[in-house]
């Protein structure tokens, strides 16, 4: 794989943004680029370069390892690196002025070195992916690397800081979050109290995916927190997946179980139902278990590109599967509108289930695509942002889906004025010609 070609690959996983102390395993790797991690630099930023059990296929000259090592790299100068490559001003990465080299392997005291730990110190702030380049044709590296990307704190005994410049607030952020879903699920609870006698088992579901939602806020505050401080987790990320991985199930089957009206419309599932839901259970245990495979793996991994596309897939596939339910409710409501002569109560319920649709939908694209953009586009500086906008969206999901949902007295035969009934059957026909 050519150079060019290799950056491509790079660039396209960039959106990764893991500043924790970063430990990889190379073997006999052919790869010209191997991208490692990105982190936003502030003007006191320093990297730690630390490589192990070093070994090359062949024996190159030493002069010519000056083509294999490490180096800093924006997305702005890549750009002008691929241009200098295609214009055949240089023949490696390594050449080019547009990069900042960190370590190169004709620097090592002797061809027999096996290991070397090397301080690079970032004054310029900005926003860099460590990449390793190695452009001997032929040649496989092994190695055993340790990179650590921190920046120093300003008047705090230069404390360091391991999260990028643009995510340094996110402990604060999520601790703050998950407050917010804990006093929610304190307004709830109060709810299905006062109105104990309306209660349907849904709504002690939608209990547990509140508090679920906020357990795994709370984690992943102390996840980011001893990360900021240590540069590692110490734990707090394998109970971080535990609770995303409840989370996500419970979230996405709590919408299907909305969406065919179980529990307050009927107290059973039909066949279909219990068939999207074998479906999309599983498919999001695939999720959650790929998407633990992309953060601890890092794009270095030579399978981090087929995790992701598995993720996407698994990811869309649900976000489609859960939309069914809905679209049926729907259809039956519209059916049983014309059928059993209370055209205002299903005018009702069928009015909700398609305000609830295009939520549902509103919600999939925004915190799938939107997020992603701004994250795109967003200066490295204010990262946290896309962050803020992805957790208002689904803030705004659940407490839309707590409000239209709550327990409230409801009678399906109740009177209705022979006008309201009229006027709802006449608004029934007139919207025969709605499109899902």
């Amino acid at each position: 794989m050519s150079v060019g070609s290799a950056a491509v690959v790079l660039f396209a996983v960039l959106s990764l943004a893991a500043a924790e102390i970063r430990f990889s395993e190379i073997r006999s790797d052919p790869r010209p680029i191997i991208p490692f991690d990105e982190f936003g630099f502030t003007p006191r930023g320093q990297l730690e370069l630390n490589v192990t059990h070093f070994s090359l296929s062949g024996t190159p000259d030493q002069s010519a390892l000056s083509k294999v090592g490490f180096f800093l790299c924006t997305r702005g100068s890549w750009i002008h690196v691929l241009q200098q490559i295609e214009d055949a001003e240089i023949d490696c990465v390594l050449g080019s002025d547009s990069v900042q080299k960190v370590f190169t392997f004709d620097q090592l005291p002797s061809p027999s070195s096996s290991a070397f730990n090397h301080l690079y110190a970032e004054t310029n702030a900005d926003q860099y992916t460590l990449v390793f380049a190695n452009c001997l044709s032929q040649l496989k590296i092994t190695m055993n690397v340790r990179s650590a990307m921190y920046n120093l704190e300003e008047g705090k005994l230069n404390r360091r800081d391991y999260l990028s410049a643009g995510k340094t607030i996110l402990p604060k952020l999520y601790f703050l979050l998950s407050l917010v879903y804990f006093v929610l699920g304190g307004i709830w609870i109060s709810v299905l109290y006062k109105k104990w006698t309306t209660l349907f088992r849904i709504h002690f579901f939608m209990l547990a995916v509140v508090f679920l939602k906020a357990l795994n806020l709370l984690c992943e505050a102390e996840d980011k927190s001893y990360i900021k401080r240590t540069g590692s987790a110490h734990g707090w990320d394998v109970l971080f997946y535990i609770f995303s991985f409840l989370k996500g199930i419970t979230l996405f089957t709590l919408i299907v179980l909305i969406g065919t009206g179980w529990s307050f419309l009927k107290p059973y599932l039909q066949d279909k139902e219990k068939k999207v839901l074998m479906i999309v259970i599983p498919l999001q245990v695939i999720a959650n278990i790929t998407q633990i495979a992309i953060d601890e793996s890092g794009p270095f991994g030579q399978d981090w590109v087929t995790w992701k596309q598995v993720f996407l897939l698994v990811d869309v596939i649900c976000c489609c599967a859960i939309l069914f339910p809905i679209v049926w409710s729907i259809k039956n409501l519209r059916e049983a509108a014309r059928t059993d002569g209370k055209a205002a109560v299903n005018l009702m319920k069928l009015t909700l289930f398609r305000h609830y649709y295009i939520v549902v939908i509103c919600y999939i694209y925004f915190t799938r695509v939107v997020v992603y953009a701004l994250e795109t586009i967003t200066s490295y500086r204010y990262l946290w942002t896309s962050v803020v906008a992805g957790e208002l969206a689904t803030l705004a999901f659940y407490v839309f889906t707590g409000y239209n949902f709550k327990p409230e007295a409801h009678n399906p035969y109740f009177a209705v004025d022979d006008d309201d009934e009229e006027a709802a059957a006449q608004q029934l026909k007139v919207e025969d010609e709605f499109e899902l």
